[in-house]
């Protein structure tokens, strides 16, 4: 009878993985966001609203907590984020169907019945990062050696630790100051790290190296 028992509980276990958040009820919620950060999650202003779109979900959840906890400063985000406007499911909901995005990095090929819509809205979804000066050598070594742990050999994250590859070059430059400068923690390390070792030209060549190898993740 015992032996019944765990092997229904077992089966139980399988057959219901997790989960599953509802992308639909995410896509409405990003209405909201997509006034700074675009219908698709592109960002805007030139990356003064960072990109959201195929960020980690893990990532995009803490974030919105941060913001809520004001462990994160960022006012604009604040109303936002409060439990009566984002619910914890919410959060889960909206960072799931930001995950679930993927932007092309390649310019789209029409076809001659293709619409101006149609041109227009494929079009909006590219999402290509200006290569940004700097030692690419340098920067790939750096990367490699000490941001490649958290952010994944091809820059694109991993759980709670953010993409960085598709990113808007000044955003990133932004928020590394700010963690150099004490205003932001570094994730798990609290204030500091590893990026207080470094210099503002290997900060530079890092993003360089970044920019480089956008078009190898399409």
């Amino acid at each position: 009878m015992r032996k019944h028992l765990l092997l229904a509980l077992l089966a139980m276990c399988l057959g219901n993985p997790g989960h599953a958040q509802n992308l639909e009820k995410g896509k409405e919620i990003n209405a909201t966001c997509a006034g700074c950060h675009s219908e698709a999650g592109q960002g805007g202003s030139r990356g003064e609203y960072p990109r959201l779109a195929g960020q980690q979900a893990k990532y995009l959840e803490i974030q919105l907590k941060a913001f809520r906890a004001r462990t994160r400063v960022n006012i604009p985000m604040y109303p936002y984020t409060q439990e009566r406007e984002l619910s914890d499911e919410d959060i889960k909901d909206v960072s799931a169907y930001l995950a679930s995005i993927e932007l092309p990095t390649k310019w789209p090929v029409f076809k001659d019945t293709d619409d101006a819509l149609t041109r227009l809205t494929q079009t909006e979804r590219v999402m290509i990062i200006p290569r940004a000066p700097g030692n690419l050598a340098n920067g790939e070594a750096i990367y490699q050696k000490i941001c490649v742990t958290c952010h994944g050999k091809t820059g694109m994250g991993r759980a709670m630790f953010p993409r960085l590859v598709g990113q808007y070059t000044n955003y990133l430059m932004r928020q590394m100051e700010k963690y150099v400068a004490g205003e932001r923690p570094h994730d798990e390390e609290g204030i500091g790290g590893l990026l207080n070792t470094l210099k503002k030209d290997d900060l530079q060549d890092i993003l360089a190296y970044l920019t480089s190898i956008q078009e190898t993740q399409q």
